[in-house]
């Protein structure tokens, strides 16, 4: 059900970008011609990613345990850089970026919750799960958007949180018992699948914060949901952090990390950026024909989407067909979905013709 809600909101998100504008000629809508998508023919002509490409095309990753101040940083870090921010994808991204932006009925956003994560990690109907299942589906297209703004426009990205750092979550999850062995095998299989279709960030830069400030951070940020997250599920995402991510990141790029205090300083964080020397990692063997692989797959998100499917029957995630038909029903039904931007729009009982 999420693969199918998420494949068609992705659908009215093309069609929104697509159609520049309409107008109405007596009673027929017509529409300006809308804009080819890059495709094989494009790139045969010479609109190759290599020509856009400049040493300020980089993949940036803020990472760092809750309420680190990640967004804080990656805003910094863009501003300076003159790269474009991606605020960390929630539960609502899809519908951030496509409809009519306004957030969905929790019934059709993954139905599950990040408050009631928090009030109750270990609620026997599978939320922590089909909340950990469905953000990184949100991701995964966050971080194709991005890599698809870098290779078109040649401007560099900087997101907070990214797919590569969303294990360390599920990993915290699980140790404290709030998920079941099926579904990290599950999370595990999906992930193998979907990333190995991209690549890594060129830097990720961690903020290294110490589970009693964070803590001194949540209970001064006053959420009532946050400030029930425990001291022990905190220190397992710190751990999953330190013994884990950042080892395997070593590998396939450059690695920053930084104090509570060292942080605050932007400007040496914008210059070590600088400085790096990016000589290690997949962006250095790559060529046109596989910018071009990379190009195709991340503008088609109903592709990107195909990759997180796996025919496995698990509770947490698993809904009838019957439930499932009825959903899917009801987010056509949306107002912002059916149409592209200048067509029809049902009010009421009515039919009426946008201007």
């Amino acid at each position: 059900m999420a693969l199918r809600l998420l494949t068609l909101a992705q659908a009215c998100a093309s069609a929104s970008r697509l159609v520049a504008g309409a107008q109405r000629v007596g009673r027929i809508h017509t529409s300006v011609q809308c804009k080819l998508r890059y495709g094989a023919l494009a790139n045969f002509l010479g609109d190759k990613a290599s020509k856009k490409l400049t040493n300020k095309s980089k993949v940036i990753t803020v990472d760092g345990n809750i309420c680190s101040g990640k967004g804080k940083v990656a805003k910094a870090i863009a501003e300076s850089l003159g790269l474009k921010h991606f605020p960390e994808a929630g539960l609502q991204y899809v519908t951030s970026v496509s409809g009519d932006g306004k957030p969905l009925d929790e019934e059709l956003a993954g139905n599950c919750s990040l408050e009631k994560f928090y009030d109750n990690p270990q609620s026997n109907d599978g939320n922590s799960y089909r909340l950990q299942s469905w953000l990184y589906c949100n991701r995964l297209l966050q971080y194709a958007d991005a890599l698809e703004h870098l290779l078109s426009t040649g401007q560099g990205v900087v997101l907070e949180r990214s797919i590569y750092s969303d294990f360390v979550f599920l990993e915290a999850m699980y140790k404290q018992g709030y998920i079941r062995k099926q579904c990290v095998d599950h999370y595990y299989e999906v992930k193998k699948l979907t990333i190995r279709e991209y690549l890594p960030p060129h830097v990720v830069v961690y903020i290294d914060m110490p589970v009693p400030e964070i803590q001194q951070r949540i209970q001064k940020k006053g959420d009532p949901h946050e400030m029930k997250v425990t001291s022990a599920y905190l220190q397992d995402i710190e751990n999953a952090y330190k013994k884990t991510f950042l080892p395997e990141m070593s590998e396939k790029c450059e690695v920053l990390i930084y104090s509570t205090r060292d942080v605050q300083d932007a400007e040496k964080v914008v210059e070590d950026i600088e400085y790096l020397k990016y000589d290690k990692g997949p962006w250095l063997k790559q060529n046109d024909r596989s910018l071009h692989k990379l190009r195709m797959l991340v503008q088609d998100k109903l592709k990107v989407l195909n990759f997180t499917t796996i025919p496995v029957y698990l509770p947490e995630i698993t809904v009838g067909a019957f439930q499932t038909d009825r959903l899917f029903q009801k987010f056509r039904e949306l107002p912002g979905r059916r149409y592209a931007p200048g067509y029809n729009a049902e009010v009421g009982d009515k039919w009426i013709w946008l201007k």
